[in-house]
């Protein structure tokens, strides 16, 4: 074996492989800041308000899911901690927000790299919302939620952020 020729084709495939997801990446990063700078999220939260009702959700829940949904599960679950924090979130919300967002989160980001590997895009796209919608439906219809909430939801812990004050203190 070749082990030169190993290491140096690992090494362009691994280079041209970032260069690709950099591609895609960086520039959805600067349009997905850039609106939430200038409070565009805000905006199209606010219109998701009404289709929250659709999973007994409250309007608060719209902005979380729509961080989760544009920019995936890392930074919406800043968002969905920021919004416990709050108190705007219940146990039962943040059930089936993070259902939501396992099933379908950052589409756009997503999307994009399976197409850059050949995927087609607009399946695995309205697959991807058909099933995050038909599941979370059913869960917030779902008569052993409200029993599941008693047995855990009194065990939401919030770790202590010295930064805002906000949280439990645990230990």
């Amino acid at each position: 074996m070749d082990w030169f020729e190993f290491i140096k084709t690992a090494l362009t495939g691994s280079l041209h492989s970032i260069w690709q997801m950099a591609r895609i990446i960086l520039p959805l990063m600067i349009i997905l800041e850039l609106a939430k700078d200038m409070h565009i999220l805000d905006k199209i939260a606010g219109w998701m308000a009404p289709a929250m009702k659709f999973f007994k959700l409250p309007k608060e829940g719209a902005f979380p899911l729509l961080i989760g949904l544009t920019f995936g599960l890392a930074y919406g679950a800043g968002v969905i901690i920021d919004s416990i924090k709050e108190g705007h979130l219940t146990w039962r919300d943040l059930f089936l927000i993070n259902i939501f967002l396992v099933l379908c989160h950052s589409v756009f980001e997503d999307t994009a790299l399976f197409m850059s590997v050949g995927a087609n895009g607009v399946v695995i796209l309205i697959s991807r919302i058909i099933l995050a919608v038909v599941v979370t439906f059913a869960l917030s219809r779902w008569s052993g939620l409200a029993k599941l909430e008693k047995l855990l939801g009194n065990k939401l812990m919030i770790p202590y952020c010295s930064h805002c004050g906000k949280g439990d203190h645990i230990g």
